[in-house]
């Protein structure tokens, strides 16, 4: 099975601080204080037409260079794609920076800043659809993808988590009425021990009761990103765009 490698790849090595491109495609990171981000250009790139957004959510212990590893098996040339660095957590080890998105009320609200934030760059780079912008992530990248979509499910055109839970806590149906009209896509590692399929079960016999639409998919892996995983995100969303999705409702 192809899987994407976590580790840092020869492309992400070779990057300059300040920012690296890749040939297949426009890759620029922009390092800064607060809002930290990689962003994705398509390849032959044509301006007069609006791009669908990818917004994405990195796995804990990652970045928003995971965009990297993820775009080529998504797509290189259908989407805009962003990534936002999450916060800074303790690996408990005292080694390398890592950066996750834990779900207390302050992170919540920052990560909506940065998530927003990452959309106007997106758009005043590139020529970006308003009503295709998708929310994704992996892990927690994923709960946080979540939370945010059903704190603002007017703002995006669907929700996309791979082996990340449904937030608990803080009202995560705030909006649900909204909610109901937001598509929703999860993808669920067969051998996870983070995410298990009997806590997706769990999570989707919420989405019923809550009168939620999904499409819920399985694999065989454990908790990581495969190839088939990304290239059924980029199906889905052109089924969201085209109109011909089939939802679990």
């Amino acid at each position: 099975m192809n899987r994407i490698q976590n580790p840092t790849t020869s492309a992400e090595k070779a990057a300059a601080p300040s920012k690296f491109r890749v040939e297949s495609g426009l890759f620029v990171t922009q390092p800064a204080h607060d809002y930290s981000h990689s962003l994705f250009g398509p390849k032959h790139y044509e301006g007069n037409y609006a791009y669908p957004l990818i917004v994405w959510l990195h796995a804990p212990g990652n970045d928003e260079r995971q965009l990297v590893r993820i775009m080529p098996s998504i797509s290189l040339r259908n989407y805009v794609a962003v990534a936002p660095r999450g916060f800074q957590t303790d690996d408990g080890t005292g080694g390398r920076r890592q950066y996750g998105w834990p779900q207390t009320p302050q992170e919540i609200q920052e990560a909506e800043a940065r998530v927003c934030h990452a959309i106007e760059i997106a758009k005043q780079k590139f020529h970006v659809d308003d009503n295709r912008i998708f929310l994704a992530g992996f892990g927690a990248g994923g709960t946080m993808s979540f939370r945010l979509a059903m704190n603002d499910p007017d703002r995006f055109a669907g929700v996309m988590s791979i082996c990340g839970a449904f937030p608990s806590g803080h009202t995560p149906f705030g909006r649900l009425d909204q909610a109901r009209e937001l598509p929703v896509y999860l993808a669920v590692g067969r051998d996870s021990t983070e995410y298990p399929p009997a806590e997706a079960c769990e999570n989707l016999r919420l989405f019923h009761a809550a009168g939620l639409s999904i499409v819920l998919r399985q694999y065989p892996c454990a908790q990581e990103l495969t190839e088939q995983m990304l290239r059924d995100v980029d199906h889905w969303i052109i089924e969201q765009i085209t109109g011909g999705a089939d939802r679990v409702d």
